[in-house]
């Protein structure tokens, strides 16, 4: 499981980073930008269901400089949208088969990433299991520049 995690952070440096221009002489080739966009927010105690359309909450991960930043335009205070807009520092700490991120040295949960999904569960956490954290949901999007 350490080689998974280790090669979904490499996808996620890769995507996150992802450009095919090589700053040469040839400009034909397009740029792209990697995002993170969070479409859902479940569980809790009231145990929730929030949605959230693509741009409301948007995370780009900077591998390099380990820092995360999030544009958070959700103007709804009842939805659980974890972090507000900002650039924070991020890591990623591994322990046995599990991964877990980390945001300004505070563990968030859980994380799992494919794909197409981005995944952090507060439930599972490096000290032990809860049972009112929230998932969280992030769908990835690719644009050309």
């Amino acid at each position: 499981m350490k080689r998974n995690f280790f090669i979904a952070l490499s996808f996620l440096f890769i995507l996150s980073n992802c450009s095919l221009n090589d700053n040469d002489t040839n400009d034909n080739f397009e740029q792209f930008t990697l995002t993170w966009h969070l479409i859902s927010t479940t569980g809790g105690i009231a145990g929730i269901n929030d949605q959230f359309n693509l741009d409301t909450v948007v995370w780009i991960f900077d591998e390099p400089t380990e820092t995360l930043t999030i544009e958070n335009n959700n103007t709804d205070d009842t939805k659980q949208d974890l972090l507000d807009s900002g650039t924070y520092q991020f890591s990623f700490v591994t322990e046995g088969e599990d991964s877990y991120i980390f945001v300004n040295g505070n563990e968030l949960g859980e994380f799992t990433i494919s794909q197409t999904n981005f995944i952090i569960d507060e439930n599972n956490t490096s000290e032990g299991q809860l049972a009112d954290g929230f998932i969280y949901t992030f769908e990835r999007v690719v644009r050309s520049n």
